[in-house]
């Protein structure tokens, strides 16, 4: 519990770091850095802690999935962040990742099942694809907040903490292309390795993730044929990340928490 309230309290350290540095248009600082950085090792050495004491390994239910993803984006906006202009996705990232954490450790903890090398690739994979893509639905609600307020002539501290119209739309490409190719690996592995689609309850969640894969898919093709950009890239990510939230975590909402089953990732 004492690594859970110190990592805790660091996100907020450091989101609160981050709202003084937007409201002095500071966009080079980096004091935000080092207790953020703090937070995410101490987030995973919870869950390593966990999976340490656990016979089945790696918690990977829906309280300790939705940790685990917010851990992922917390990373991945460091990595994101740390260099550039992109530090307001902390803004965020940060208390959403505390939360989760916290919501983990009060409501969530449970045995998991003993998973094979290939199930466990499968989980990891997905919960990285989560990560990033929901980066990315973050990414294009910042790119329409900008466009909105550009269009408005809104000219706020928080707009000029991000970075260029263009360079937000290229950032959200990219992290699209690395969290399709996540998701690809995700269904690929899972159709491998998972024997009976129907005995595990995974046909809703399967299907949710192929239209997901399909809309991503289709922005990137868009944007790399058309030229696809503005509204179509904002709307088809979110689009596409509600579809994926459902999936997934719609999916083991309903399996683990209303109906009482508890199922590996």
């Amino acid at each position: 519990m004492t690594i859970v309230l110190i990592s805790i309290v660091l996100y907020l350290a450091a989101t609160a770091l981050l709202v003084a540095a937007v409201k002095r248009q500071s966009a080079g600082d980096r004091h935000w850095l080092w207790p953020a950085l703090a937070a995410v090792l101490l987030h995973a050495g919870y869950h390593v802690l966990v999976a340490v004491r656990s016979p089945g390994g790696a918690d990977m239910h829906f309280f300790a999935a939705l940790s685990l993803v917010g851990l992922g984006m917390a990373a991945l906006t460091l990595l994101v962040a740390a260099r550039g202009r992109m530090a307001a996705l902390g803004v965020v990232v940060f208390p959403l990742a505390a939360m989760l954490l916290l919501a983990y450790q009060v409501y969530g903890h449970a045995y998991s099942p003993e998973l094979d090398w290939r199930l466990q690739l499968h989980a990891w994979l997905a919960l990285l694809a989560y990560a990033t893509l929901g980066i990315a639905a973050l990414l294009a609600g910042m790119l329409w907040l900008q466009e909105r307020a550009l269009r408005r002539r809104d000219f706020r501290n928080w707009l000029r903490a991000l970075p260029p119209l263009t360079e937000l739309e290229t950032l959200l490409f990219r992290t699209i292309g690395a969290g399709f190719i996540l998701l690809t690996l995700t269904l690929l592995t899972g159709a491998l390795f998972v024997e009976d689609l129907f005995a595990q309850k995974l046909v809703h969640k399967t299907v949710l993730s192929v239209l997901s894969w399909i809309v991503f898919g289709a922005l990137l093709l868009g944007r790399w044929r058309y030229g696809w950009r503005g509204a179509k890239a904002v709307h088809g990510t979110l689009a596409a990340a509600a579809l994926l939230l459902l999936a997934f975590f719609g999916s083991k909402f309903v399996i683990e928490l209303l109906l009482g089953h508890r199922a590996g990732a």
